[in-house]
């Protein structure tokens, strides 16, 4: 096993940034062969999918996102905590902060199309996000 941290830096709530490259350098350098990539963001107003990278879609998400857990609603953690990212923790919860890849001849095994996208939610501006990319296999 073989394991990475990434610190990638966003530019705050809506940010979605392609890290599939930084992915796909850090499985070269662990020599594997065949197994299974684990991403894994820290924090609770931080997102792992996947997508395909292209302006409209990227574009479909983030309003997807605001239908699902809008800005203007009432979220009992705001109440809480008044620091007003309740929608943030909601529409991290809903994607989730990892994914799993499997990878075949030291390469991932994703679709044509298929790029691995870390999804800033958090209403902050920028933030600095920690990744783990973690490599099992042979």
């Amino acid at each position: 096993m073989k394991h990475y941290p990434l610190n990638i830096d966003t530019a705050g709530e809506g940010d979605i940034i392609d890290i599939t490259p930084y992915v796909r350098n850090l499985l070269s350098e662990s020599r594997l062969s065949d197994g299974i990539a684990n991403i894994f963001c820290e924090g609770s107003t931080a997102a792992i999918t996947t997508i395909e990278y292209e302006p409209g879609v990227l574009e479909d998400l983030r309003r997807a996102l605001n239908v699902i857990a809008p800005a203007d609603a009432e979220y009992k953690h705001d109440l809480a905590w008044g620091d007003g990212n309740g929608r943030s923790h909601v529409r991290a919860a809903i994607i989730g902060p990892s994914l799993t890849v499997p990878f075949r001849d030291n390469s991932l095994l994703l679709g044509t199309w298929q790029q691995i996208v870390l999804l800033e939610l958090d209403v902050r501006n920028k933030r600095s996000r920690r990744v783990h990319c973690t490599f099992s296999g042979d």
